[in-house]
């Protein structure tokens, strides 16, 4: 098969000839119709990841159709549906946190979804949402689960809430945007595009904020005041801004820290008002398959921004590296086919 490899840190994604995968005990393969880039996937390629090897396939995100379940047994009924992977693999037993030893995303250690085939264990594939296209269906996992679990499971919004979601644009922020609107929550964004700002606008946020801009946490305070949830991927010295924003009692949930560990924390604001400081990151099986029928239920459709073939996989690292989008990278895997 076809397969976008990692040969080393530092160099060129390449579409190989690579071996079909076999499907193990409790596994399946799936021929991958579309995948979709995550932050991650760059920097496997740059080096800055944990737990490191080459070569590998990456990808984390894919929709398929299932064409064999090793053995046959109760999985073979799997065998001809079109399904979405859970990326998250062997979440553990425990929903309050994933196992610090199983625990791993699709697409490193284990070759992931940007080949034409990739094996995964059965339990990890969800029939795909009708109403999404494969591109669509390829776009949610990843980003669309640490999304659910940051907003719903960890925050827990309710109905009329106030939520501030940062740095929209990117996946995760794009698809809490979604589901705090669908969920019918007061919802306002920032970013550092004016640009990105106004098509979160047209997605349903009620305004939003550049953060580039001096005044900014005042601009928000003017436009909503304070917010019960905020939901935050970069955290540095702007957490403090964050604490500043968050109502009496707010839940604040950090996914991500690409902007550092602030140079201090200003814990009077997290005492005195009582705040909630969350942590969360990807989720388990059971908000996967909460977050699948919220989506089913919604019709949401995740925002893609741009579709390249397997053999542009190169070009859409670098779309990504160069934070260009406004929604997921999808690459079509059998764009011939």
């Amino acid at each position: 098969m076809k397969a976008l490899v990692l040969q080393d840190k530092h160099r060129a994604a390449e579409v190989l000839e690579v071996p079909m995968p076999i499907a193990g005990p409790g596994e399946a393969v799936v021929r991958v119709r579309a995948a979709a880039l995550n932050h991650r996937d760059v920097w496997i390629q740059k080096g800055q990841y944990a737990g490191l090897k080459y070569p590998i396939i990456p990808g984390s995100d894919g929709a398929g159709v299932v064409v064999a379940v090793d053995g046959g047994g109760d999985g073979a009924d799997w065998v001809g549906k079109p399904v979405i992977i859970n990326p998250a693999l062997d979440w553990g037993k425990a929903a309050a946190y994933q196992d610090p030893e199983l625990f791993r995303i699709l697409g490193l250690p284990d070759d992931g979804t940007l080949a034409e085939f990739v094996k995964v264990p059965v339990r990890n594939l969800v029939e795909k949402p009708k109403h999404l296209s494969f591109e669509e269906a390829a776009a949610l996992p990843l980003a669309g689960l640490t999304a659910w679990r940051a907003l719903m499971t960890r925050a827990r919004l309710q109905v009329g809430e106030k939520v501030l979601i940062t740095g929209v644009g990117g996946g995760v922020a794009l698809f809490a945007l979604q589901f705090a609107v669908a969920t019918g929550a007061e919802v306002l964004v920032t970013s550092g595009s004016v640009e990105k700002l106004d098509k979160a606008m047209a997605m349903g946020a009620m305004g939003g904020a550049n953060y580039r801009e001096a005044g900014w946490v005042e601009s928000l305070k003017s436009l909503a005041g304070t917010f019960e949830v905020i939901v935050d991927g970069a955290a540095g010295d702007g957490l403090n801004d964050l604490l500043d924003l968050a109502a009496p009692g707010g839940r604040v949930v950090l996914y991500g820290a690409t902007r550092g560990n602030p140079a201090q924390v200003a814990a009077r604001r997290i005492f005195w008002k009582q705040l909630n400081v969350l942590g969360s990151t990807m989720g388990s099986p059971q908000d996967f398959e909460e977050m699948l029928s919220f989506v089913a239920r919604h019709k949401v459709r995740p925002m893609v921004d741009r579709v390249f073939a397997l053999e542009e996989g190169e070009a859409a690292f670098r779309w990504m590296d160069e934070a260009k989008q406004f929604g997921k990278i999808v690459v079509r895997t059998f764009a011939s086919r």
